[in-house]
Parts: structure tokens; C-alpha cells; sequence
């Protein structure tokens, strides 16, 4: 893949397939990382899949993917749970073959996530599990900050959720 050959662009409701390929592989991937079983998710209608590729073009949301060529590599959304704490960050997914700093993709769909957030605030939210280092550290490397606050994650196996937030300004 050359990096000119990356489309970052928001979904439709017209995407709802390649959205729910692109969630299913998340939670086979790394089912820890989101607020959603693979059962659950296998068990979405057409219309669900419809609501949630039209996050992309729903006012107060978005959903931003990565495609190469035809496969759809890489995902981030962001809402706002309440203007007190601004944009949230959430869907955060790189399949395996397009992570790492070389390639951009993450960094790609990360700016365009705060573009969307600049509209809305001035800084960027995310939640990450505490047993998910890996993901922290490249939070932090792409200057999110822990904030102290966490909130119990209420899917099996437990534990925490650790908010971390980024300035936008």
C-alpha cells in the first residue's frame, strides 16, 4: 500500500456491509476493546448495520474509515455523550497488516476524528481498558494524557475503563 492510496472518509448508510465485515473483524481482533460482544454484533439487523454506517453523516457523531483499494482497514468514530465533556473517541481499529507508525493509517483517521472534535470542543475524549497497554501507549505517544477517571467496564471480564483526553487546541 502507498500512503496516497489510503481513503479516509465518513460512512453512509449505504456502507452497512462493509461496516459490519469491518465490526465483526474488530471484535474477533481484539474483543476487549469495545463495548460489544461478537454475539451481540452477529445478531445486528440490516437496519441497525443501516443506523450505524449512517453515523458518518448524523449530526453530533461520525464514523471514519481507512479503505485500501476495496478492503476497508481501519476505523474511528467519535459523539458526544454530553456537551459538559465534549467529543468521545470510540471504534478505534487497525486490522493487523496497517498498524504501526510506517504505514499512517491510524494517525490518518485520527485526524480527521479531531477535525470532526474541533467543532465540537476543545479537546478529545477516549476510554481504553486497563489491561490494554499496547493501546495506551500509543495513546500517549499521540498525546492523549490519563486523567484519573474510570468507570467499571461491564463486559466479562471486567475491571476498568481509563479515561484519557487529548488537548485540540
Amino acid at each position: 500500500m502507498r500512503a496516497d492510496d489510503l481513503v479516509i472518509r465518513t460512512t453512509t448508510e449505504d456502507d452497512w456491509t462493509s461496516v459490519r465485515t469491518l465490526r465483526l473483524e474488530m471484535l474477533r481482533d481484539y474483543p476487549l476493546a469495545y463495548g460489544e460482544t461478537l454475539e451481540h454484533a452477529e445478531h445486528v439487523d440490516e437496519s441497525g448495520w443501516r443506523l450505524r454506517g449512517a453515523r458518518g453523516t448524523t449530526p453530533g457523531q461520525t464514523s471514519i474509515v481507512a479503505i485500501d483499494g476495496g478492503r476497508w482497514v481501519g476505523h474511528m468514530g467519535g459523539y458526544i455523550p454530553d456537551a459538559r465533556t465534549g467529543p468521545l473517541l470510540v471504534g478505534v481499529y487497525v486490522s493487523p497488516a496497517y498498524r504501526g507508525d510506517s504505514l499512517g493509517v491510524t494517525r490518518r483517521l485520527l485526524e480527521a476524528v479531531e477535525d470532526w472534535a474541533r467543532e465540537h470542543g476543545d479537546t478529545l475524549r477516549l476510554e481504553v481498558h486497563e489491561d490494554n497497554p499496547r493501546a495506551r501507549r500509543f495513546y500517549e505517544k499521540l498525546g492523549f494524557v490519563l486523567t484519573g477517571r474510570s468507570r467499571e467496564y461491564e463486559l466479562p471480564p471486567g475491571g476498568l475503563e481509563l479515561e484519557m483526553v487529548k488537548p485540540l487546541r
